[in-house]
């Protein structure tokens, strides 16, 4: 898949762009229903949860963490209610339709002596 704006590649049904943050225009298939709220295991930076949420609740994740960033400062259960979402919510793939990307190529080396 292609950034519309940057014009780089990225992951096929990706929400955001993953160079310039630009929101991708919706896919037909999956942009009526939202899939499972998980942990993401493929854009996380502690433990997926805003990640997750960003991706259930179609919104760009950086975004989402300074919100739950900003929102630490509030008193409350801010920090709590994020070890229980670490907690409870499965991991799971997000971005496209929860498909795990695809393995990486082997690399060859050779291993043949030169004269």
């Amino acid at each position: 898949m292609i950034c519309p704006n940057c014009k780089k590649d990225i992951a096929a049904g990706s929400n955001f762009c993953c160079a310039c943050g630009a929101k991708q225009p919706p896919e037909t298939a999956s942009a009526s229903s939202r899939g499972r709220l998980v942990r993401s295991i493929n854009d996380r930076k502690i433990a997926g949860v805003c990640a997750g949420l960003a991706d259930y609740f179609d919104l760009d994740p950086t975004i989402v963490r300074v919100i739950w960033a900003l929102a630490t400062f509030i008193p409350g259960p801010n920090i709590i209610a994020y070890v229980v979402l670490w907690i409870v919510l499965p991991e799971g793939f997000t971005g496209t339709a929860a498909v795990p990307p695809p393995a990486p190529a082997p690399s060859v080396s050779s291993s043949q002596p030169t004269s």
